[in-house]
């Protein structure tokens, strides 16, 4: 069995600012291995300008991120951490199978195949058909095949239960489980109700955070 190594996110006294709006300040919070941590909050609240600071797509106006004690830009971070947004992040003018060797292309492999994978989202007969083809809820399904091919610490998610019926829902729910199982850690947004059982979930309400 591979031994956990023991990581950490620490996010502190974190603000920022929109058009002239403070969206949130003075944000704390840390999460570890095993841990997973649901943002909640109005629209509006922040919640995806606080997923994309913690993904490091924008900067924060105030506080900082440290990856293991250490500032995010001299650590391991980004290597570890694995994105899904609103947009799926697939090529549609490429397979299916060759969208999950381009990401593989750039990632360590994780635990999973491609073959395992689209077989666990069950996009196995689908491999070779063009991504523009798929239905919506396909591809979600593919993008979470990505996180399953990748060996990344942190899943950062933003409404990953777009676009997925009851059937999807559980997929999810079931692989994030599994990741959390083996020492993953989860950040997400979500209008739906987590049902991990055994699994503590951290809630942090952005709209009480200015």
């Amino acid at each position: 069995m591979e031994l956990i190594t023991e990581k950490m996110l620490e996010v502190k006294n974190l603000s920022c600012i929109r058009d002239d709006r403070v969206l949130f300040k003075g944000l704390n919070f840390c999460i570890r291995n095993g841990q997973v941590l649901l943002l909640e909050g109005k629209n509006g609240s922040g919640k995806t300008s606080l997923l994309r600071i913690i993904c490091g797509f924008r900067v924060q106006d105030e506080g900082e991120l440290r990856w293991c004690n250490t500032a995010l830009k001299d650590s391991e971070y980004f290597a570890q951490m694995a994105y899904v947004g609103h947009l799926d992040g697939v090529k549609k003018e490429l397979t299916v199978i060759e969208n999950l060797k381009m990401s593989l292309a750039l990632s360590q492999a994780g635990r999973y195949s491609i073959t395992q994978a689209l077989k666990k989202v069950k996009l196995a007969a689908y491999d070779n058909s063009l991504v523009q083809s798929l239905s919506a809820g396909q591809k979600r399904r593919l993008s979470l095949a990505r996180l399953l091919i990748t060996k990344k610490s942190l899943w950062v998610l933003d409404e990953p239960f777009t676009s997925i019926d009851k059937e999807g829902i559980k997929l999810i729910e079931s692989l994030m489980h599994e990741h959390i199982a083996q020492g993953g850690m989860i950040i997400l947004t979500s209008h739906h109700d987590l049902n991990l059982t055994e699994t503590k979930v951290q809630k942090i309400n952005l709209s009480i955070c200015h």
